[in-house]
């Protein structure tokens, strides 16, 4: 299946990591990894779902079991999974982390979103 994406699209073989992770990502996580007990097993799961008032919205939750066509990337100390079709919509996407007084969460910053929502929750490509 990656064979016919590098197909489609070729550039994607020059990208090693698909989804990079700040340090302020990354040290979130692993609170949550710690206060939830998650052992080394886990990884964090980022999808591309429908929805949100721009067409698609983001999931990220933690997981310890793999399905079929997976996709596995590190960085920065942080095991991540796509499936197959959001590996598309995520192509060199910057997962951060705002504590901040404007909101308080995990943000996506993919050059693919062609339009975001005022939230930031959800993106049309």
């Amino acid at each position: 299946m990656l064979q016919f994406i590098y197909e489609l699209c070729p550039n994607l073989k020059r990208l090693t990591i698909m989804v990079t992770v700040t340090e302020k990502a990354k040290e979130r996580i692993q609170k949550i990894m710690t206060d939830e007990n998650y052992d080394e097993n886990y990884f964090v799961r980022v999808a591309v779902v429908s929805g949100g008032c721009s067409g698609l919205s983001y999931d990220l939750k933690f997981d310890n079991e793999e399905k079929k066509g997976d996709q596995f990337f590190e960085d920065n100390g942080v095991k991540i999974c796509l499936d197959i079709k959001s590996y598309l919509y995520l192509a060199g996407t910057e997962l951060d982390y705002s504590d901040g007084l404007d909101g308080k969460g995990f943000e996506f910053h993919n050059p693919n979103a062609s339009r975001t929502c005022a939230c930031g929750e959800s993106f049309s490509v």
